[in-house]
């Protein structure tokens, strides 16, 4: 674990906590998590998007154009 952040090739370092490591990390390494958008995490501690956490779908409203009347099976 290095004590210092590696600046080299950077014009200008702010520096930022990864709210999930708790590491210092230049603020344009952080990325907003696919699950809570909330938290700026590191490349490293960053979560796939997870489907289940999205709304349900909507069942779709199928109708038959042009329905034929009901005839009986008997006589």
């Amino acid at each position: 674990m290095s004590l210092y952040l590696n600046t080299r090739g950077m014009a200008s370092v702010a520096i930022a906590v990864c709210d999930r490591c708790h590491t210092k990390q230049p603020y344009s390494k952080l990325v907003a998590d696919g699950n809570s958008p909330g938290l700026r995490v590191c490349p490293q501690c960053s979560d796939k998007l997870d489907p289940w956490r999205l709304p349900a779908r909507q069942s779709e409203n199928i109708t038959i154009e042009h329905p034929r009347p009901d005839e009986p099976l008997t006589d």
